[in-house]
């Protein structure tokens, strides 16, 4: 039952950040190409999916309070495939802006009520058993990596239109299978909670820490496609590349569940800020296909797990009453990062140096998160 109700969840992660985010790296070229995108345009997409997710978390907390997480869950995940539909009837910039702000907010109820979900799963499961809470967190954020796989064989053989089509197809299926799995999971509206959020100020290095991961790593997953179609990788290396990423994403439920179950304080967000930092650097040194496919890989099976990171840090320091305010919090700074990240870089990418100096720019951010989340200490009990 344990077992089943984790993978729906991740089944749900992979719609609200795999298809509905992610996917967009892979329809960037044809899209920039089709409509005439600046680098500036093409990031300003993924800033609105941005904004849209922080106001989505930011109604969050009010939300909880008033409906179960798994009624946001779904709400979530079916919105999103509506909207993910309706990209592929848009044109205009203007029209996509909506659909792409629209999407980030249905992602943002899917996941934060996703997130609620996971922790509430992995403080019941029984000590010692065969599923630990750190691999439920693990395979929570990890599931995003299905999502990515699953595009990255659904988009390229089709026009952009009609791969965002599909995508909204899939993610109604995969929104099904979730809500067919998760009838016995309950976290119930939490009416006597108070409603001042968690106290930030003990935990403000790992919110710096998130913040400045926020910023770098969207830069490489927004990017990363057209960077390497500029460097002359044929269509299938390429894909190929994005499905390791995505199979590294889907590894890193197992690869760092350890972690997630033994630190409580910034340890595990300050290394893997340093690891995601490494993979990026790496394709801004070298365009070697070993170079390119180790940075993928290595860079999918740590980025979700930093989200994990911060989970597991709520759920390891804060009384349960706290934890939908603690994981707001996270998504809110996580939220505010990519806002300014895509735009940044595709400004920075517009210049002489190109997408290779925006990614070095985005390395050194995630260099910057590691240094900060190490002074992060455990929140006296």
């Amino acid at each position: 039952m344990e077992a089943r109700a984790a993978f729906a969840l991740a089944l749900a992660a992979a719609v609200s950040l795999g298809l509905a985010r992610f996917s967009y790296a892979l329809l960037l070229p044809p899209m920039r190409a089709d409509l005439g995108w600046s680098y500036l345009t093409a990031g300003a997409m993924n800033t609105a999916n941005a904004a849209g997710y922080l106001a989505g978390a930011l109604l969050m907390p009010a939300a909880l309070r008033r409906w179960d997480a798994r009624t946001l869950l779904l709400a979530g995940g079916i919105g999103s495939a509506l909207l993910l539909f309706a990209h592929g009837g848009v044109r205009h910039d203007a029209g996509l802006y909506a659909l792409r702000t629209l999407t980030g907010m249905a992602s943002a109820a899917s996941f934060v009520a996703g997130g609620l979900l996971a922790a509430r799963l992995a403080s019941s499961l029984p000590a010692g058993g065969r599923i630990t809470p750190g691999l439920v967190l693990g395979l929570y954020y990890g599931g995003t990596g299905l999502g990515i796989v699953a595009s990255s064989f659904i988009a390229p053989p089709l026009s952009w239109p009609s791969a965002w089509i599909a995508l909204g197809v899939t993610a109604a299926l995969v929104t099904a299978i979730t809500a067919a799995w998760t009838p016995g999971l309950k976290a119930p509206p939490i009416r006597g909670a108070a409603r001042a959020p968690a106290a930030l100020g003990p935990m403000a290095w790992m919110l710096a820490g998130y913040l400045m991961f926020g910023l770098g790593y969207i830069g490489y997953m927004t990017f990363v496609i057209t960077l390497l179609r500029e460097q002359g990788l044929s269509s299938g290396v390429v894909i190929a590349f994005y499905v390791v990423l995505g199979l590294g994403v889907v590894a890193s439920s197992w690869l760092w569940s350890g972690l997630l179950q033994r630190w409580r304080g910034g340890q595990t967000l300050a290394l893997l800020n340093a690891l995601l930092a490494a993979a990026t650097g790496l394709l801004v040194l070298s365009a070697h296909p070993a170079a390119v496919f180790v940075s993928g890989a290595l860079f999918g099976s740590v980025f979700l797990s930093v989200v994990a990171s911060t989970t597991a840090f709520v759920r390891h320091n804060l009384p349960a009453a706290l934890w939908p305010s603690g994981i707001t919090a996270f998504t809110i700074v996580f939220a505010g990062g990519q806002i300014v990240g895509p735009s940044l870089v595709g400004w920075v990418a517009d210049g002489s140096g190109g997408l290779v100096r925006g990614l070095g720019v985005s390395a050194a951010l995630l260099g910057l998160g590691a240094l900060l989340a190490m002074r992060q200490r455990a929140l006296a009990s």
